[in-house]
């Protein structure tokens, strides 16, 4: 059988196209998905798209034992869970959508926080750091308790911002309220003046009228860098630009829904990326993408032959080169 991915169908091949497609997983990447999922609707109306919100981990969980055809993920597959897809027989794509910038938010009333360093970020959410008051961070600040709001520890978001503020070695500190929901956690940063959290940019985007975003320095610029676009894509807001993925079932790819669904998304993730607050990708990751589906290429490019992580841009790193099935 020959795949294809999106081509120009006539409406009675649209019509007649029919399944479901199940995706679970990151709350992060669910924006971006859930409008592909809508938008790809319209045009097939008789295939169902659901969109689920477990969490990084627990989108992975489920993927693992089959029970989804894509997982949404705001970071690389780790190794055991890559284990446990080749325990289950499960081969898969891996494929990048767009790039976020994961964003501190603090609450409107917030008159002191103009920026955070590194090391000031450390204090607020590290065990180590374990800052009670706002003077603790910065002299000057007001002695006021600070309630810190962060995603589950099944969030791909949590796991991206641990290694990045506490490194292999640290933790985040305990009493933290923390949920997989996003929207919770915008509740709870805009109900409190003493309030901080962090989330994908798409949900500070889309509630910039409840929350401010809080700069982060960068230690190469020597200066605050918000989480914009522009920022994002260049790489100046650093440590937290990050690439956004789904990984696709490639059993489930060879069921006609699933594989025109995927391949409308690849087309549409350009688009779909800044209207749902993300960065689009370099147009030939996309490309690389639908090599992957196209050539039954699978597996994961971010995890080397002795299963260390690999690190790099987007396009150093996904390359047929460094792809380990």
């Amino acid at each position: 059988m020959v795949m294809t991915l999106v081509g120009s169908p006539s409406n009675a091949q649209n019509a007649g196209l029919r399944g479901k497609v199940e995706i679970d997983g990151s709350s992060t990447v669910f924006p971006i998905t859930e409008a592909a999922a809508a938008q790809f609707n319209k045009r097939y109306p008789n295939v169902t798209v659901n969109v689920g919100v477990s969490g990084t981990g627990g989108g992975f969980k489920r993927f693992t034992k089959g029970e989804t055809d894509i997982s949404d993920a705001s970071r690389p597959i780790k190794a055991s869970e890559f284990e446990a897809t080749k325990a289950a027989n499960l081969p898969f794509f891996e494929i990048p959508v767009a790039y976020d910038g994961l964003t501190l938010v603090i609450h409107k009333e917030n008159d002191w926080v103009d920026y955070l360093t590194l090391d000031e970020i450390k204090k607020i959410f590290t065990t180590e750091g374990n800052a009670k008051t706002w003077s603790q961070v910065r002299t000057g600040w007001p002695d006021t308790e600070i309630q810190i709001f962060a995603p589950g520890t099944d969030s791909g978001t949590f796991d991206y911002f641990k290694e990045v503020v506490a490194g292999k070695s640290g933790s985040l500190r305990e009493d933290m309220s923390t949920s997989e929901d996003d929207n919770v956690l915008v509740t709870g940063v805009s109900g409190s003046p003493n309030a901080i959290g962090f989330f994908g940019v798409a949900y500070y985007t889309e509630n910039k009228d409840k929350l401010n975003s809080v700069p982060v320095l960068n230690p190469e610029l020597s200066e605050p860098v918000s989480s914009t676009p522009e920022a994002i894509e260049n790489g100046s807001y650093s440590p937290f630009s990050r690439p956004l993925f789904i990984y696709v079932n490639a059993k489930s790819f060879s069921r006609p829904e699933v594989r025109q669904f995927v391949g409308f998304y690849l087309a549409s993730a350009a688009k779909l990326a800044p209207s749902t607050g993300y960065v689009a990708l370099p147009a030939s990751v996309y490309q690389e993408a639908r090599k992957r589906c196209l050539g039954r290429l699978t597996g994961t490019h971010y995890l080397t032959k002795s299963m260390e992580k690999r690190t790099g841009s987007v396009t150093d790193v996904y390359q047929t080169k460094n792809l380990i099935k």
